[in-house]
């Protein structure tokens, strides 16, 4: 059996000393897929024009290899992972990337709105925002209680705050920093009995929790790789309905205009394929170790830390177990204070004088540390932040 926790620090590249409770944010890629990253490099040096003109995808030049393209290769084994077709899928940059595709690519008229929630990614929201003012649509905001005691909570907020006018919602499946796995397949399940489509946020979602795309309903489903799906970095899926794939189009228009859904996304310009090519290497590790086991041991050990440091720290911690997926949001202590500049100070604080990198913001005058949990890391690795932060707060 393989033992988790501090014993599988090996497998990752991190300086010496670092106790790192911040996978969440932008990733850590596993060394042997940073290996097999490398390699594909390798191979598309030695012969860069035939990997990337013929080999890569359908939108090729010069005589046809008779092979699937390789992204499409990549995407089915991605896709399998996700529960979905690789013809439905296709890769983007990250999240923002995709998001960005489906809010500028959707028929927004003047007066339609998008519905976000407050408790949704800054880039996303700030894309939605740009969405609609080029289209004179209105971007309106659903107001999910945060600390939040129910999934229902959530769902009544969002079906709350539609209006005859409301378009498009766009619905984490887990909230950034409040960390919060939000009842997704029911919020859609609302969205669409009234007329509205829904674009589903999954930027924390594949390899930390269970994801079957198709069952949740939605119309497009945007996610990381490079996140708990250690992938390399950038790497990200943007899914569609088949129904929901005409129109779509990337962010980039270059070759593969008109020549269908995958075409247009699997070539926009020249640039460096091997982080969505080295995807399968990042899933296969994990199906090595065990995909259950590694979602099991890392929600159990999020669910733990948290419960710990809300004890040490005398802070409220609420969230129903249900609800958190690999990270957690605990609140620290008050005498921290509660602005965004007191958020900078403590993450830098953190860092510089304890060798503890983890997220940090300010919530309505409170601030707040979201802990990520991930194989590497076990308890003592909470216990250590337990208190670092006591003494930053004496």
């Amino acid at each position: 059996m393989t033992a988790f926790g501090h014993p599988m620090l090996r497998e990752w590249a991190f300086e010496p000393g670092l106790t790192y409770l911040n996978h969440g944010t932008v990733g850590a890629t596993p060394r042997r897929v940073l290996a097999a990253q490398q390699a594909l490099r390798d191979e598309i040096e030695r012969q860069p024009s035939r990997f990337l003109l013929r080999e890569l995808t359908s939108v090729r030049v010069g005589r046809p290899t008779g092979e699937v393209p390789r992204m499409r290769r990549a995407a089915d084994a991605v896709a399998r992972f996700l529960g979905a077709r690789g013809d439905d899928l296709v890769f983007v940059d990250n999240i923002t990337t995709g998001a960005n595709a489906v809010l500028r690519s959707f028929p927004l008229e003047e007066g339609d709105e998008i519905l976000i929630t407050n408790l949704g990614y800054g880039g996303v929201t700030a894309a939605a925002r740009f969405a609609a003012r080029e289209k004179g649509a209105v971007v309106r905001t659903a107001e999910i209680p945060f600390p939040l005691a129910s999934p229902e909570a959530a769902i009544s907020a969002v079906e709350a705050a539609i209006t005859p006018r409301t378009r498009l919602a766009v619905v984490d499946h887990i909230t950034a920093e409040s960390a919060l796995v939000l009842p997704l397949a029911e919020i859609a399940r609302r969205c669409h009995a009234r007329g509205v489509a829904v674009l589903g946020d999954g930027a924390h979602a594949p390899g930390a929790v269970p994801v079957d795309i198709p069952s949740l309903g939605v119309d497009w489903y945007a996610a990381n790789l490079h996140k708990w799906g250690w992938v390399p970095r950038s790497s990200g899926i943007l899914w569609a309905a088949p129904e929901r794939q005409p129109g779509l189009h990337p962010m980039v228009i270059s070759w593969g205009l008109d020549q269908g859904f995958s075409a247009e996304f699997d070539l926009p310009g020249t640039r460096d394929p091997s982080p969505h090519l080295a995807a399968p290497a990042a899933f296969a590790f994990m199906a090595q170790l065990g995909v259950e086991a590694v979602q099991r041991y890392n929600h159990e050990l999020a669910w733990s830390g948290a419960r710990l440091l809300a004890e040490r720290w005398g802070s409220p911690f609420e969230t129903p177990e249900a609800m958190i997926g690999t990270m957690a949001t605990v609140a620290v202590p008050e005498s921290l204070g509660g602005s965004r500049d007191h958020a900078a100070a403590l993450r830098d604080a953190l860092l510089f004088q304890e060798g503890i990198e983890v997220q940090a913001h300010a919530w309505n005058g409170r601030l707040y540390t979201r802990i990520s949990a991930q194989i590497y890391n076990q308890l003592s690795d909470y216990e250590k932040l337990a208190e670092a932060v006591l003494k930053l707060a004496a």
